[in-house]
């Protein structure tokens, strides 16, 4: 657990990220090997992994902050958009299988790893407005996807506000403090969700898992109890 706890810390400060992107694999494969029920393990991965994205966001929206390298305007106008998303996606994935979500998932990751292989660099950051339809569609659509993946949003956040002229700096820290957005709604979400279908997961809340490192032998007399 600490092992894959630190890249994850180390990547969403670096990037402005949430750190979904490798939360939700490590802790796929951790409630795997735990023993834990296969058709909500990646519903738990998903819903632990907003449940770490929140604290994560907050710090790295503070340390952006200082430098003044976040445009809470943007965050705003757009956000309320990417909400939106959110909660549709997270309806959309608690009639999901786990099979379904792991496929989403993976064809998410390798359509947007080939996008950003691709992305061209403009060679002058100059902010355009982004108009009202884009971001309605583009927040939407942002949102739904991060709320299915688990993820915060910044890697497609922060591509989609360098294309319209925001600095680095300025897209990692904004999309940063949407990420918080993405991460408070997903999680309350995935709770509703979880709660909606009676989970009953070990150590877990929910869709939230607070003690994913307990032992097989915890997880034996946790089976035997129930």
């Amino acid at each position: 657990m600490a092992l894959t706890a630190i890249p994850v810390g180390f990547v969403a400060g670096l990037f402005g990220i949430g750190g979904g992107l490798i939360t939700v694999p490590f802790l796929y494969y951790i409630f795997d090997k735990l023993g834990i029920d296969q058709a909500y393990i990646m519903h738990l991965a998903v819903g632990t992994s907003f449940a770490i994205i929140i604290p994560t966001s907050i710090v790295s929206v503070l340390t952006h902050h200082k430098f003044n390298s976040v445009d809470f305007n943007v965050v705003k106008s757009y956000g309320i958009f990417v909400v939106v998303g959110v909660i549709l996606g997270t309806i959309f994935a608690a009639t999901f299988k786990t099979k379904s979500l792991v496929l989403f998932f993976a064809i998410v990751i390798f359509l947007l790893g080939i996008y950003l292989l691709t992305i061209k660099e403009k060679e002058q950051n100059v902010i355009s407005e982004m108009k009202l339809y884009l971001k309605i569609i583009l927040g939407a659509i942002v949102g739904f996807i991060s709320a299915i993946t688990g993820i915060g949003g910044a890697v497609m956040n922060v591509p989609i506000l360098k294309f319209f002229g925001y600095s680095i700096n300025k897209a990692i820290g904004s999309a940063a403090a949407i990420g918080f957005l993405i991460a408070l709604f997903g999680a309350t979400g995935f709770f509703i969700s979880g709660s909606y279908l009676k989970t009953n997961l070990p150590f877990s809340t929910s869709f939230f898992n607070f003690h994913s490192d307990y032992n097989f032998y915890g997880k034996t007399r946790c089976k035997n109890s129930s």
